[in-house]
């Protein structure tokens, strides 16, 4: 595959590897702006310590995700001046998403996630008071949902919290054999997989017959109508209301099915079922509403074009600056549907390289926060994302990319430490101290010279680790499975005789303290055992 290849390949699966990484810069929500007063401005942020930014990367939540558009802004705030009973609100916003929507039925949630969560509690509990009472205890309910491997992801922990098993196939076989009585939903993550063997036309046509309900999650993804995915056969389709819909960030869109939308929203507040903490207000119900109206009416090629003449923009400024080349790549689906800007340069003539520029340029003002590079050899990068750009931004950000580029600032370059590498082959004991709490792990490590490999041990799960020694300055990194995620380590510390100690990143986990002592062992009867 190549370089350019990779590269529009962009998934939604991508945000999830990336979002260790965004919160581990601690970002906060805000963004630039011209003078104005404070409750209009950045100064609202600024007042309390807090740095607005550019936002070139698109509408993640913790960037603070999309900003919403003036209409839903109204909208909220006249919903807000009067009271409503919010059984008939919902029923009349159902039907109006209903007619923009083409789908059969629709209700507003507390976000994306909130969404899969109610859409569950509805395939397994139904409209049954009892059952939605017994929630998230599953006895004697249907207690499975199956989804395809190709489809795990960090946000199907909203379809886990009900306390359902997940049944991972990779196969129509496979899918076939673990449909069964107890069967609650099947779940299918929108994206390149959506139109293969296990894609949303191919299973809805094995599970149909059996009444087994499928959802997709196209949080990501532009909302089309008539809904593709409904087309295809998907009961229902979950949409987040705080990314390209640009309706409020706390708010999601559930289109499908009338009556597993109608139990859904039973399962949900102001009802007193399992869903009751994800409330969704008035004002977001009516916010999102406008924001639907909006999107069927809003010229999208106008905005396509748009982005297109900043990226041009961009392009031709920092084409200034020495060995840098520019490509605008086309994203290859709906998800996160929007032309990039890929910025590449000869890291070694230039001086500087894209994870240097990314840090500096978020560090320092107007503060500017890009996708992470990805590098072919030789190469540095960083990329732009247009979709949450407003008018002006373009400019701070080609001056910016120019100036640096051109004269990059001098960065120091930590000497390694001097010295043979300490020897720390072996078995750790490890202690992580968290902000709340503590953990022992256990550490299996080879050592060829400065180089490390080995085994991470956590509590219950575990993963290989890399990393190297350069005196008695250690680092290692691993990555550990569970479910849809992955959980990601990075030690950083020194080794003074049998101890270590540093800091562990955890990604948007934040750090925590670490420890390790050589494990010790104790002989007994003539044989060595481990204490």
């Amino acid at each position: 595959m190549t370089w350019r290849q990779r590269f529009t390949a962009f998934t939604r699966r991508d945000l999830f590897r990336a979002g260790g990484w965004l919160a581990s810069l601690n970002l906060l929500p805000g963004r630039r702006a011209a003078a104005a007063p404070a409750a209009a401005g950045p100064g609202i942020y600024r007042s309390i310590g807090v740095r607005p930014l550019i936002n070139c990367t698109g509408a993640y939540t913790i960037v603070s995700g999309s900003q919403t558009l003036p209409r839903v802004k109204r909208a909220m705030d006249a919903a807000s001046r009067h009271y409503v009973h919010m059984d008939e609100l919902m029923d009349a916003v159902g039907k109006r998403l209903a007619e923009l929507t083409g789908a059969e039925w629709g209700i507003v949630t507390a976000g994306c996630a909130a969404a899969l969560t109610h859409a569950t509690a509805a395939c397994i509990a139904g409209a049954d008071p009892e059952k939605m009472q017994r929630l998230p205890d599953l006895a004697g309910l249907k207690n499975e949902v199956v989804i395809p491997r190709y489809s795990r992801n960090v946000y199907d922990h909203a379809i886990r919290m009900l306390g359902v098993r997940i049944v991972e196939v990779d196969t129509p076989g496979e899918l076939t054999a673990a449909l069964n009585p107890r069967t609650a939903m099947i779940m299918i993550l929108a994206g390149p997989g959506d139109e293969g063997p296990l894609g949303t036309e191919a299973v809805s046509r094995l599970a149909g017959p059996m009444g087994v309900p499928l959802i997709v999650d196209a949080a990501a993804e532009h909302l089309t109508v008539p809904n593709i995915h409904l087309r295809r056969g998907a009961a229902m389709v979950a949409y987040s209301g705080g990314k390209c819909i640009r309706g409020p960030q706390c708010a999601g869109l559930l289109l499908g099915r009338k009556d597993l939308l109608q139990a859904a929203w039973l399962n949900s507040a102001p009802h007193h079922a399992f869903g009751r903490s994800m409330k969704v207000g008035k004002e977001e119900i009516m916010g999102m509403l406008a924001a639907v109206e909006e999107w069927v009416k809003r010229d999208h090629d106008a905005e396509w074009k748009r982005f297109e003449a900043w990226l041009a923009y961009i392009a031709r400024e920092v084409s200034q600056a020495p060995t840098v080349r520019t490509e605008v790549l086309q994203p290859p689906g709906l998800s996160n549907r929007t032309p990039r800007l890929l910025i590449a340069w000869d890291a070694a003539r230039v001086g500087i390289t894209g994870e240097e520029v990314r840090k500096l340029l978020f560090e320092t003002d107007p503060r500017i926060v890009f996708w992470p590079e990805r590098r072919p050899p030789g190469e540095s990068s960083v990329v732009i994302f247009p979709q949450m750009m407003v008018t002006g931004d373009e400019k701070v950000v080609a001056e910016r990319l120019r100036a640096v580029l051109s004269r990059p600032p001098r960065i120091p370059k930590p000497a390694p430490e001097p010295g043979q590498p300490a020897s720390i082959a072996g078995q750790w004991d490890v202690r992580l101290e968290f902000v709340l709490g503590s953990a022992g792990h256990s550490l299996f490590l080879e050592q060829d010279g400065g180089s490390l490999s080995g085994t991470h041990r956590g509590g219950v799960l575990s993963g290989d680790l890399r990393g190297g020694v350069a005196g008695s300055e250690v680092h290692f990194s691993s990555s550990h499975r569970h479910e849809g995620t992955r959980l990601s380590y990075v030690f950083r510390g020194r080794v003074e005789n049998d101890r270590m100690s540093g800091t562990v990143d955890l990604g948007e986990y934040g750090k925590a303290r670490w420890t390790a002592e050589r494990h010790r062992y104790a002989v007994s009867g003539g044989r060595r055992s481990g204490v």
